[in-house]
């Protein structure tokens, strides 16, 4: 999804904890919503790397810079997701 012009991967864990992180990798410009998810991270479909779902620093190589990660806010049925707010 994109929120302001910003692609968005949106990610409940089994555990049923949700995250938003950028959703392009930062190796390969590829989605990253097209990967596995396992263990609280994300895989990268293409080349394999792994980023943490709630910093968005790679955990496997290739890719070595961070995603951006966004604050979740769940109301009731309502997610909302900040792109546009500094961490």
């Amino acid at each position: 999804m994109e929120i302001d012009d910003t692609p968005v991967a949106v990610v409940r864990t089994a555990e049923g904890k949700v995250y938003a992180i950028h959703d392009v990798c930062s190796h390969a410009n590829v989605a990253l919503s097209e990967g596995e998810v396992v263990d609280g991270e994300i895989e990268c479909w293409l080349h394999g790397s792994t980023f943490a779902l709630a910093t968005g620093k790679p955990t496997c190589l290739p890719a070595v810079e961070p995603v951006p990660v966004y604050p979740v806010k769940i109301e009731g049925d309502d997610v909302y997701i900040a792109v546009n707010v500094e961490l």
